[in-house]
């Protein structure tokens, strides 16, 4: 089918980093193909190559300023299997505790700031006020608790790692700061309200999700398998073993974090900068999965928080056999694990071992490689470096949580538009939710760091008078 008309979102909007949708559509005004395309190239695994494989916990999260306590303390991890250690009890509830306070502050910013408006609004109202000013005029007493929520979260990070964005805490074999006993006493004493906000969101979403529920249900409608760390098959975050989950609820694989690279494959294409990774036995797409959020809630067995257990169960209820594959039903996922990491934060802050002084473990020994897992907010972040003798690093590899949703993201991106657009107009609220289609993963498109191979390019020269006079393409 030929294209006749290309359709363009350039930049999608309320998202971390820069991307576009393009819709081709043919001479009757059916669509032709649609995709999401990342447009930005990062390169730190190229430029991070010979440096000391100690600096990378603290050049990492410059890789992005949304996600910066991910790329930390996956890298930590990594850094201490090059140690060969296994960090002190205290060190390791520090991280988690700084961990939770990343998930609660970007799961906030990603309910209340960048989806919200699309709910509390409607997909088709005027742009000029569906956004966070908006939500702000219309809707002040919520705003102003999700803004505080975030900053809650934001004050773990800066209490711990000395500055909200960017924080320096861990360290290849533990933690360089000990948490005070008047801090411990400070958090604890905000963390009452905060919960009470989280809940306060909760019925919010599950109220827009029951009112909707047609809408809902075929809203870029895609089965998929969900991967995730589990820990005894409770949800964990920090330190667990990687599980594949099935369609329909059976656990496809599991293994631990470091034979990452036997089980997952990563697939590139020329028109994108972020890769598509894939279960090595599926191939690539039928091994296609979905991570965050979404897919944790449905790879584990249960939660081990009491009130966010509770509210899995709930959640359930609206899939077969305990899977949920409602693409709108992120939302209703993130704020479930939004509330368990204040139950967690409210757990690690009444352990003893919290304000403990053994901070880290040293060690001379130097192995060749490290890869460390965890969860970040937007889904399983993987770090894996190779090293010489001397600590200094010859390979890096980074699978970014945003890639493993790429397949999904395309997919949903496609259903949207072969969905709404029947002709040659197409109304603003159809790119909307074509946008929607990405928020709903909150991706980090600053994470999207490669792709194998040349880098693409394309040179259009345009001249005075607005006509195309040469293009010259490198594949």
């Amino acid at each position: 089918m030929t294209t006749v008309r290309k359709l363009e979102i350039n930049p999608i909007t309320r998202i971390e980093g820069h991307g576009k949708i393009t819709v081709h559509l043919a001479e009757d005004g059916s669509v032709s193909e649609a995709r999401f395309h990342v447009t930005q190239f990062r390169g730190f695994e190229a430029f991070s190559k010979g440096r000391d494989f100690r600096e990378m916990p603290e050049i990492t999260p410059r890789i992005c300023g949304i996600c910066p306590v991910s790329h930390h303390l996956a890298s930590a991890k990594a850094c201490d299997a090059i140690l060969g250690v296994e960090i002190t009890p205290t060190a390791h509830k520090l991280r988690e505790l700084l961990h939770m306070g990343q998930v609660v502050q970007s799961h906030a910013l990603s309910f209340f700031h960048l989806s919200s408006p699309d709910l509390l609004f409607g997909f088709d109202a005027d742009p000029a006020t569906r956004n966070i000013a908006g939500v702000a005029a219309k809707y002040p007493d919520l705003a102003t608790k999700g803004i505080l929520l975030r900053k809650f979260g934001q004050d773990i990070i800066k209490t711990l790692g000395g500055k909200k964005v960017h924080p320096w805490h861990s360290i290849p074999g533990g933690v360089n700061r000990g948490l005070r006993k008047d801090e411990r006493d400070a958090i604890l004493k905000a963390l009452p309200a905060k919960t009470a906000d989280a809940r306060q969101a909760l019925e919010l979403v599950k109220g827009y999700l029951e009112e909707h529920k047609e809408e809902v249900r075929n809203f870029a409608p895609l089965e998929t398998a969900y991967l995730g760390l589990v820990n005894g098959g409770y949800l964990e975050m920090y330190d667990g073993d990687i599980r594949l989950k099935g369609a329909k609820g059976r656990i496809i694989d599991e293994f631990e974090d470091w034979e990452y690279i036997d089980h997952i494959g990563e697939h590139v294409e020329s028109w994108s900068y972020l890769k598509f990774p894939f279960y090595r036995p599926l191939g690539f797409p039928h091994g296609s999965y979905r991570v965050g959020p979404l897919g944790r809630v449905n790879a584990c067995d249960d939660i081990s928080t009491p009130e966010a257990s509770a509210e899995l169960k709930v959640f359930r209820q609206a899939g077969e056999e305990g899977m949920v594959h409602h693409l709108l039903y992120y939302h209703y996922a993130r704020l479930i694990e939004a509330l368990y990491g204040l139950e967690r934060i409210g757990e690690l802050l009444e352990d003893p071992d919290i304000t403990g002084s053994d901070l880290r473990v040293t060690s001379s020994d130097i192995y060749p490689e490290g890869i460390g897992v965890i969860e970040a907010p937007r889904g399983t972040l993987i770090h894996h470096y190779q090293v010489d003798e001397k600590g200094a690093l010859t390979g890096v590899n980074l699978i970014v949580a945003t890639g493993h949703n790429n397949y999904a993201m395309n997919k949903g991106v496609e259903s949207i538009a072969r969905q709404y657009i029947k002709g040659p107009e197409v109304p603003e609220g159809v790119m909307n939710r074509m946008e929607h289609v990405i928020r709903c993963y909150d991706p980090c498109l600053s994470c999207s760091t490669h792709a194998v191979g040349k880098m693409p390019l394309k040179l259009t020269v345009i001249s005075a008078t607005g006509e195309e006079v040469a293009t010259c393409v490198r594949e």
